[in-house]
């Protein structure tokens, strides 16, 4: 991949067609985690991306989820089909593709990655950064290339 530069309006970037694939299989499997959830779920992943307001307070946790959840992990799964949306082109492509994102959709991508990233960080174990050597190697390499993705975006945001 190269890295998101701004033009003009845009962000754009070059995905290879297996990148593009990565993070768009990466994207659907967040989506559906969300999208699937039930009520009383306790995967690690979904209390990362959708954690309680008030951990002291279960009745109170359980109030502000009831108003809020659902809002949240519609804005997300959004978040994650905008992706998937940009970068439909890329995944099919035979050769590395230019992707180009507007700021609104630049928006998304960032919440997206962070969501995949915490997802990631969830099956990897880390809870802090002296714990990123943990777990399976190629899911640490797919966390660690996630966040060059999101940095370079990032950087090319606070320009």
């Amino acid at each position: 991949m190269k890295a998101f530069r701004r033009s003009r309006h845009q962000f754009v970037a070059v995905f290879t067609p297996d990148e593009a694939s990565t993070l768009s299989l990466l994207a659907t499997q967040v989506s559906e985690l969300i999208e699937n959830r039930s009520p009383h779920d306790s995967d690690p992943a979904l209390l990362r991306l959708l954690p309680d307001a008030y951990p002291d307070d279960a009745e109170a946790s359980a109030e502000f989820r009831r108003f809020t959840a659902d809002d949240l992990a519609t804005r997300k799964a959004a978040n994650a089909r905008r992706i998937i949306a940009d970068l439909a082109a890329a995944a099919g492509a035979t050769s590395a593709t230019v992707v180009k994102v507007d700021a609104q959709a630049a928006q998304a991508w960032v919440r997206s990655l962070t969501d995949i990233r915490l997802t990631i960080a969830a099956r990897l174990g880390i809870e802090t950064d002296d714990d990123v050597e943990s777990g399976d190697a190629v899911l640490r390499d797919l966390y660690d290339w996630l966040g060059f993705v999101q940095g370079s975006l990032v950087d090319c945001l606070d320009r």
